[in-house]
């Protein structure tokens, strides 16, 4: 019962350094360790390739302290 990756865009407010950068891909990392995470600082938004959904993403970075939503588009 292997759900398939998908690519998902959030914006993710509050990212404002590599220490940020690094605490979000390990809050989006325990959900689904396999996930590919690319974080753009610059305009505060990251593209994941993950079998999570985005709402379990957003609330998972939501608890590391930051607030997260899906974009699309």
């Amino acid at each position: 019962m292997d759900a398939m990756p998908s690519d998902l865009l959030m914006q993710v407010e509050g990212m404002t350094c590599d220490g940020c950068a690094a605490a979000v891909r390990r809050a989006i990392q325990r959900l689904d360790p396999d996930a590919k995470v690319a974080v753009d600082l610059d305009h505060g938004r990251v593209a994941v390739t993950t079998t999570a959904q985005a709402l379990s993403i957003a609330e998972a970075l939501t608890e590391a302290g930051y607030t997260a939503s899906a974009m699309t588009g």
